[in-house]
């Protein structure tokens, strides 16, 4: 999934390449920011696990609703791919600090049959439910407010929790990975505080992978949105990133260029919110 959410890491250029720092951090500056973060994201840990133990999505918690084979199996994929997420995130080892903007954390960490996933939080000025909106409900008009997506299309719906969707990137100058598609099944999950998006990539006969692009693949990956206390003007946003961009771009170069896209995209969301009227 996500996003679609991700699909801006197709429009990375090299400016932006050139401001990233990570890699010439000093080996002090970078333990003094890892023990930071861990601090934090102790914090961030317990309000997403003390939740995840209890809150979790389970198969029983779902209105059972009369559905085709197929379109079980949609639902079944959407609901794999975000418990897989959450437990990479419940997994609070091994992550180290990529990079830090006004607030916003990015870490890092390399799993097993994922590689190199890469987890974002920060806090946005918007509710729960404005943020699902947004990113769930009123997906196929992030190319209005994120430059970084060129379209995206709801193939199906499968209930009211889960979607097929197709998105593709924008061509923009200095493009270094190029334009790529996605295919991906997301599923959400709403609960009293929070928000559970999760996704993956799928491949459907009916629709192979299109002239002229080269079809990326989402993994498992994650968006868990929750309340900020008693502020429901405010949420915490954590978002596990997981991609295969495919094509021939050394993992080198990816690996900078995806935490670079998770901010762009944040900073992108933080400007739709402030305009906070509806696209279009």
């Amino acid at each position: 999934m996500l996003p679609a959410v991700v699909k801006l890491c197709c429009g990375i250029s090299y400016p932006h390449l050139r401001s990233l720092t990570g890699l010439q951090r000093t080996a002090v500056a970078v333990i003094g920011q890892e023990l930071t973060q861990r601090q934090r994201w102790g914090q961030v840990h317990h309000l997403i696990t003390s939740g995840l133990k209890r809150n979790e999505p389970k198969s029983e918690d779902i209105n059972p609703v009369p559905m085709k084979e197929d379109q079980l199996l949609y639902v079944q994929k959407g609901q794999e791919a975000m418990r897989k997420a959450l437990r990479m995130l419940e997994d609070t080892q091994g992550w180290k600090v990529e990079t830090e903007s006004e607030g916003d954390v990015i870490c890092s960490k390399v799993t097993p049959g994922a590689g190199k996933v890469f987890r974002l939080e920060a806090v946005l000025d918007a509710s729960v439910d404005e943020l699902y909106d947004i990113l769930f409900v009123r997906v196929e008009e992030m190319h209005q407010w994120n430059p970084s997506i060129q379209r995206i299309k709801v193939l199906k719906h499968v209930g009211p929790e889960t979607i097929v969707t197709h998105e593709v990137s924008a061509e923009t100058a200095g493009n270094l990975i190029g334009q790529r598609d996605f295919l991906c099944v997301r599923h959400s999950c709403k609960q009293k505080s929070r928000v559970y998006l999760g996704g993956a990539a799928i491949q459907l006969e009916s629709f192979p992978p299109q002239a002229g692009f080269v079809r990326a693949e989402d993994g498992p990956t994650c968006i868990v949105i929750q309340a900020l206390g008693d502020d429901v003007g405010k949420s915490r946003f954590t978002w596990l990133l997981n991609m295969d961009v495919k094509g021939w771009l050394p993992k080198s170069i990816v690996n900078q260029a995806l935490p670079r896209a998770q901010l762009d995209f944040t900073r992108h969301l933080r400007t739709r919110l402030t305009a906070g009227t509806t696209p279009g």
